[in-house]
């Protein structure tokens, strides 16, 4: 089967999941804000996006694409500084169709916020959002920042992967 890794970013967390999921399997990656792809040359997707102020970042490409994603099995990492969880689910119930979530299997990655990395704009709505957050220490995360980047924590998605290739025969 002929996958593709496809991803959206802001400020590189899931740019480095989606190149380590990559180099694993040796599938191709592409940024979605710089590639023009057409879906049905993939026998299966692989799609990663950041949760940006709770909402999935590629939200408006998936209801565009939709029909073609749903045409094929769908691997779909996000990545947030939320862990898996009943808030995340209501993050992206929020922002994606439901039969894009009913579809695909969802792996939760966390990933790195740098305040110092981030635009004037984010550092204020984080401070913010962290002066109004109850859970202390989200609250603290969000202001000074985090990092929970960890390679190893591909291992469910490349598990997935392996599957769709054992399907066809074509793994690597």
């Amino acid at each position: 089967m002929r996958g593709a890794v496809l991803f959206s970013t802001r400020y590189g967390s899931t740019a480095q999941y989606a190149a380590w999921i990559a180099g694993a399997t040796s599938l191709p990656v592409y940024d979605l804000d710089k590639s023009r792809l057409k879906l049905s040359d993939f026998d299966f997707l692989v799609l990663g996006s950041p949760l940006i102020y709770h909402k999935v970042m590629f939200h408006r490409w998936v209801k565009r694409n939709l029909d073609d994603i749903l045409g094929r099995p769908t691997v779909f990492f996000s990545v947030s500084g939320a862990g898996a969880g009943s808030k995340l689910d209501g993050w992206m119930a929020d922002s994606l169709p439901a039969a894009f979530m009913s579809h695909v299997s969802h792996v939760a990655l966390r990933g790195r916020q740098n305040p110092k990395e981030l635009s004037r704009f984010d550092r204020v709505m984080l401070i913010i959002g962290g002066l109004k957050n109850p859970d202390r220490q989200a609250a603290k995360e969000e202001m000074h920042g985090f990092d929970f980047m960890d390679k190893a924590s591909i291992a469910p998605v490349l598990e997935r992967i392996q599957k769709l290739q054992a399907r066809s025969g074509h793994a690597t």
